[in-house]
């Protein structure tokens, strides 16, 4: 029996050593677990908004400190300078709102340019509409339909931009004239073109989401402690919890939103194609030209899929700039791209000389270099 036993004990012993180290295994995963939960709940991004300034910003450019001057360039009343994206350092989240509402002043900036410098009128959007729901705009000349010889229409790219704009980063670092279309309208205008200015990107209202109930608790399991010490067990994690989602919360909750689509405009292909139902095919011109940049390119693309033969019949030459249309991906026609080679031109970047033919890389236009893409395209115009 004995001797049995003494055989047995080396196995037992490598046995007992297994169990030490599963258990100490178990026990640091135990430990790895709960250190990558900490480390969840621990975000960089989130310890950078601890000490946050409100989201409170001017509501013109005269309290931005900013302001235009003479050569349309954006600068500092005081220091003359140019616009400062990190005006906070190590606070990007803060600095990219600023940036943000300094763009939706120069949005309303560039609507009154248009109206008061360009002479133009906002036309809402949809023509036939209820009080209450949400629209979009474009801009006409005052003879957008009357005009009987040359009509010019502008369609932007995608983005935050708005009727008026190609970039607004431009117009913030650069001036007015690189990024804004208005040396686009007023030339057109003296060259005797009424002229449409879209607005493809302005497809829905945005709204702050009402508020809804919590969610009530999930019971919990019975527990066999004291009322007493699990209450004030409770207390104590429900403390911890709270000085450690407030040392690590984020001060700024953004508000939530929900969109509204805009009527027949939800889209910039959208918006394009009713712009051209209502306005560009009830317009008397009989030379239709049209500049597109960007995404732009891709809407007049899609209009021709769906209006082939009347682009085709009103158009006489389209300019694209940095064009994003693809007519494999579209699916256009034959018709279509046979059409686009002889009437569109599209200036894309290239540290090719300006005008330079370039190789193209579909069957669909010609494509030639530009230092900016939108600035070469009005002489082929006009």
């Amino acid at each position: 029996m004995i001797s049995h036993l003494c055989a047995a004990t080396p196995v037992l012993y490598i046995l007992w050593i297994a169990m030490a180290q599963i258990a100490a295994g178990q026990e640091d995963r135990e430990k790895t677990t709960a250190l990558k939960d900490l480390l969840s709940r621990i975000d960089l991004d989130e310890l950078m908004k601890k000490d946050e300034p409100p989201f409170t910003f001017p509501k013109t450019l005269e309290e931005f400190e900013y302001a235009f001057n003479e050569y349309g360039q954006l600068r500092h009343l005081k220091t003359g300078e140019p616009f400062v994206f990190n005006a906070r350092e190590d606070l990007h989240r803060w600095n990219q709102k600023r940036y943000e509402a300094l763009g939706e002043i120069i949005t309303q900036y560039v609507y009154e340019l248009l109206e008061k410098k360009c002479n133009m009128t906002k036309q809402i959007l949809p023509e036939e509409r209820t009080d209450d729901e949400p629209t979009s705009f474009i801009y006409l000349s005052p003879d957008a339909l009357s005009n009987p010889s040359k009509l010019l229409v502008l369609i932007h790219g995608s983005g935050v931009v708005r009727a008026g704009q190609w970039a607004r980063r431009l117009i913030i670092n650069q001036d007015l004239d690189s990024g804004t279309q208005i040396p686009f309208i007023t030339r057109a205008m003296e060259e005797g073109y009424s002229v449409m200015v879209l607005n493809p990107n302005e497809n829905y209202l945005e709204v702050e989401k009402s508020a809804m109930s919590s969610p009530l608790p999930s019971p919990t399991e019975p527990s066999d402690e004291p009322a007493e010490k699990r209450d004030r067990k409770d207390d104590k994690e429900g403390k911890k919890k709270r000085e450690f989602y407030e040392k690590y919360r984020n001060p700024q909750k953004e508000t939530e939103t929900e969109r509204i689509p805009i009527r027949e405009n939800s889209s910039s292909e959208e918006h394009v194609l009713y712009v051209w139902d209502h306005f560009v095919s009830q317009a008397k011109a009989k030379n239709v030209f049209i500049m597109a940049h960007s995404y732009g390119g891709l809407s007049f693309v899609e209009l021709m899929n769906q209006r082939e033969t009347e682009v085709k019949e009103k158009v006489c030459a389209v300019a694209l700039t940095d064009s994003a249309h693809n007519i494999w991906l579209q699916e256009t026609s034959k018709g279509t791209q046979d059409w686009m080679q002889q009437h569109c031109c599209n200036w894309v970047s290239s540290p090719e000389p300006v005008d330079t033919l370039l190789d193209p890389m579909l069957r669909d236009c010609p494509r030639v270099s530009a230092v900016a893409g939108e600035a070469w395209s009005l002489g082929f115009l006009l």
